[in-house]
């Protein structure tokens, strides 16, 4: 598979930062072309991508714990498997043109960046990265090594996510100054995705048969293995996951940030009410509020995110006796729009008859359709046919960037003032350490960049 130039690929990108998302000649390959796949993270959400892949064309596969590689290895015969993908890639570099990457979230950023490295395009998993450095080194080595990227964000491939910044771009909103999201409290007896200690640090525990403790913890500081943290459990760890809001704001946020080009907040605060002593373990309740100044001529706009609290208060103006368990509502002066906690089902908050009459002469629609919810097949369209996808890294990193100093605002309390422009926390400098956090030695990528 031929690569791109760096030149051609820089213009694209300015391209779709632009709006226009297809982009001819791009890439100089025939749509036929067949593309070989490693996959790096087996199991859980590696299958959910990489089974929409030809089987035939993934040969390579790498997981650090039997347990949960073992079916994914077993309908793969002929890939070659690996632990390490740093071995797999020392091995394999020549025989592979595309990487999906599904592991924890502290090892989002290694994996990519050796990935990237080699010229290899890359398909990561949601959130992209477990820091702001991480985030901003993706989008410049994306742009730098001349790679289609994607991350796995479902909800950004859907219609609704288009009605609602075509909708917005129309006037139907109006002026919208105010963004409100929310998500229940986590039932930690129950989540299959969050487990919760009954001390801090956990107690340490005998390492399971097939797991590689030491790779599965990657880049960052040795400790005891807890079941807690592998293989499901680890997301409310802030040294191995982002904790809820980490976890959801690339879906419940995705639209308010498309859609009014929201960029970076220059404030930031948080209300905790019962936070964990020594800060390594998400609240079960806190309200994250966001501040994003004027934009052209968009108004500033306020944002907030109630999660484990009650659901906001519903205004009357809003038509509804009840608000969903999860969702987001954008507040316009001329109407109000709401979807779930994916932004797939976004509606306008009028009466029904009123929103029927509303679709039977809707706004144009102007941003191209593409399968919905089919993230991995836009990125692999995107690769074959000289178009960039919807999430590259260009849009997912600022994505993310906003939603972890809403993080660190949630993990530590009260207010962050946050100049985007140096990456830095102005009036709290002792938090300036989570920005770029250290990595063990032989984990380090990315330094050549900065």
């Amino acid at each position: 598979m031929k690569n791109f130039s760096r030149r051609s690929f820089m213009k694209s990108a300015s391209a779709a930062a632009a709006g226009i998302v297809f982009i001819p000649s791009m890439i100089s390959c025939s749509p036929s072309d067949r593309l070989n796949f490693a996959v790096i993270g087996v199991g859980g959400r590696g299958a959910a991508s990489w089974t929409q892949v030809p089987a035939e064309s993934i040969v390579a596969m790498c997981d650090v714990d039997d347990r949960m590689s073992a079916k994914g290895f077993e309908a793969r015969p002929n890939a070659k498997k690996y632990k390490d993908f740093r071995v797999m890639f020392d091995e394999m570099a020549n025989d592979i043109d595309a990487v999906i990457i599904a592991t924890p979230d502290h090892t989002h950023f290694p994996a990519a960046m050796a990935a990237i490295e080699l010229g290899k395009h890359v398909f990561v998993e949601k959130p992209l990265a477990h820091n702001i450095w991480q985030l901003r080194t993706l989008q410049k080595a994306a742009k730098h090594y001349g790679v289609v990227s994607q991350m796995g964000n479902q909800g950004h491939t859907t219609n609704g996510i288009r009605l609602t910044k075509e909708w917005y771009e129309a006037g139907v909103l109006g002026e919208v100054k105010e963004v409100i999201a929310w998500q229940g409290k986590i039932n930690f007896e129950k989540d299959s995705y969050f487990g919760k200690p009954t001390t801090f640090p956990p107690q340490e525990q005998k390492v399971p048969e097939g797991l590689d403790w030491n790779l599965w913890q990657g880049p960052v500081p040795e400790r005891p293995f807890n079941n807690l943290y592998a293989p499901r459990t680890w997301r409310g760890f802030y040294d191995y996951g982002n904790g809820k809001l980490g976890d959801w704001c690339c879906h419940t946020l995705d639209a308010p940030f498309w859609a009014l080009d929201l960029g970076l907040p220059h404030t930031v605060e948080a209300i905790v009410t019962d936070p964990v002593p020594d800060h390594s373990f998400v609240a079960e309740e806190s309200l994250v509020t966001w501040q994003f100044a004027a934009r052209g001529n968009k108004a500033p706009v306020t944002m907030k995110w109630y999660e484990g609290f009650e659901k906001p208060v519903v205004r009357p103006e809003w038509g509804v006796d009840e608000l969903p368990g999860s969702g987001m509502i954008m507040i316009g002066d001329k109407k109000t729009l709401i979807t779930g906690g994916r932004p797939n089902d976004a509606r306008l908050l009028v009466p029904e008859e009123e929103m029927k009459e509303f679709l039977k002469n809707p706004p144009a629609q102007t941003i191209p359709r593409v399968g919905e919810e089919k993230p991995v097949q836009e990125w692999v369209d995107a690769i074959k046919n000289g178009t960039l996808p919807g999430s590259n890294f260009d849009y997912s990193a600022s994505l993310m960037e906003m939603a972890q100093v809403g993080v660190l605002a949630q993990r530590f309390g009260g207010r962050l003032d946050y100049d985007a422009q140096n990456m830095k926390i102005t009036n709290r400098p002792e938090l300036n350490d989570y920005i770029k956090e250290p990595v063990r030695e032989g984990w380090s990528y990315g330094e050549n960049l900065w």
